[in-house]
């Protein structure tokens, strides 16, 4: 047999036969992931005629996007698909307590290495920090996944990004991924599997891997992964006792593109309106004013997300002029931040701390700007009205660059405050 890359072999073993870049293959799914737009699924579902779903324990549904109900249409959704769980006696669902989709799986021990995962969210590419491949698919797309099991997929080329170099100081995993958009571009990663791998990466924890997939599909990615090591097991123990293995890309495979950075002296990034890949080091952005800032998102809610901004505001006030707003990303990570301190000290400094949920990054409530509003966040997404008026401005930064630009009533260098 050739030698292969990740997604080769990932999609070969899913489709039973060998494959290769540019084939169309019918793939058996691993685990399929909905949250509340599981009720347009549910309608493509009953419009195709189909009796129940394939397996119920490969599917699993949650609420996020839009918890607690924020509109009647919203809360009649959430009805739907609750009816649904209950008629299909869907094992794997969590309703409005749980958190974002792309934590409470790899939380649960719904993620492995090696998988093939589909979800009806664009950012189900997070899955790849675990090793699996991970990709976001259409409402109609999930309805025949539901019913069959399967679906056409076309085999990825791959681009793999070799990171070198040590990260200094607050400068994190979100720096290096906005850095990379940068580079490449809003489509500079069309359709392929985008491959993480060196010293830099072999450094980041679980977390930081998580937000590096998250934001490949930012740059057009079909799917981004980071392999499977000690830190992934280590993640991986007291979650799963199902058994793994990771599939790596063979060191002979022909990949597309390959690309070598040394990020020993990588600033802090700052995207700036209205495209993700408008990527500025925070130098050149310093003293724009902004009116909220928001921490949080399934990009940068975990842990080290919240723990990184409490260690910027411990003991400090932010601006009377911004509004802070920390939504941890489960909770898990929720109950720890409170249990830790970390939410108390983040309320003292001037945060207001919402439920776990996607709210503010996609518009849906918990936020939204008025017109002529800045708001510097770590959600993954800048465009135009995203968070409200289109007439607002969206800035994207790490933790620690909103938490000291939340500081300062203006964007920050995170540096100046780091200890």
């Amino acid at each position: 047999m050739a030698s292969m890359t990740f997604a080769q072999k990932v999609l070969s073993r899913a489709s039973g036969k060998e494959s290769f870049p540019g084939d169309i293959v019918s793939a058996k799914i691993d685990l399929a992931m909905s949250h509340e737009n599981a009720a347009l699924v549910l309608r493509s579902f009953k419009d195709i005629g189909a009796k129940g779903v394939w397996d119920p324990e490969r599917i699993v549904l949650l609420f996020d996007h839009r918890v607690p109900a924020n509109t009647t249409k919203a809360a009649e959704g959430h009805q739907a698909v609750r009816r649904f769980v209950r008629e299909e006696g869907l094992p794997n669902f969590y309703d409005i307590r749980e958190g974002i989709c792309h934590q409470v799986l790899p939380e649960k021990g719904h993620v492995l290495p090696g998988m093939l995962i589909v979800g009806t969210d664009s950012h189900t590419t997070t899955y790849g920090a675990l090793g699996a491949f991970s990709t976001g698919i259409g409402a109609t797309e999930m309805a025949a996944v539901w019913a069959t099991g399967e679906l056409w997929m076309r085999v990825p080329q791959t681009f793999r990004f070799h990171l070198n170099g040590k990260l200094c100081g607050p400068v994190v995993s979100k720096d290096v991924i906005l850095h990379i958009i940068g580079k490449m571009g809003a489509d500079g990663c069309d359709y392929r599997c985008a491959e993480f791998v060196g010293p830099t990466v072999d450094a980041m924890s679980v977390s930081g891997r998580m937000t590096m997939c998250n934001m490949s599909m930012e740059m057009g990615a079909k799917a981004g992964v980071t392999f499977p090591d000690e830190r992934t097991r280590d993640y991986l123990k007291g979650r799963t006792s199902s058994p793994w293995e990771p599939v790596l890309s063979d060191p002979e495979a022909e990949v597309e593109k390959e690309f070598d950075m040394d990020l020993s002296d990588l600033s802090p990034q700052v995207a700036y309106p209205h495209s993700v890949d408008n990527v500025r080091p925070v130098e050149e952005m310093a003293g724009v004013p902004v009116d909220q800032a928001v921490i949080g998102s399934c990009t940068n809610g975990r842990a080290e997300d919240l723990l990184a901004a409490e260690k910027v505001l411990h003991g400090r006030s932010v601006a009377d002029s911004v509004r802070l707003i920390v939504v941890p990303a489960s909770r898990e990570v929720y109950l720890w931040a409170a249990d830790s301190g970390i939410l108390a000290s983040l309320v003292r400094s001037g945060a207001v701390v919402t439920n776990p949920g996607c709210g503010p990054c996609l518009g849906a409530h918990q936020g939204l700007l008025a017109p002529g509003e800045r708001c510097i966040s770590t959600t993954n997404r800048n465009f135009r009205g995203r968070m409200g008026s289109p007439e607002s401005e969206i800035y994207l930064a790490s933790p620690a660059t909103v938490a000291a630009s939340a500081l300062k009533g203006a964007i920050a260098d995170p540096r100046e405050v780091w200890e």
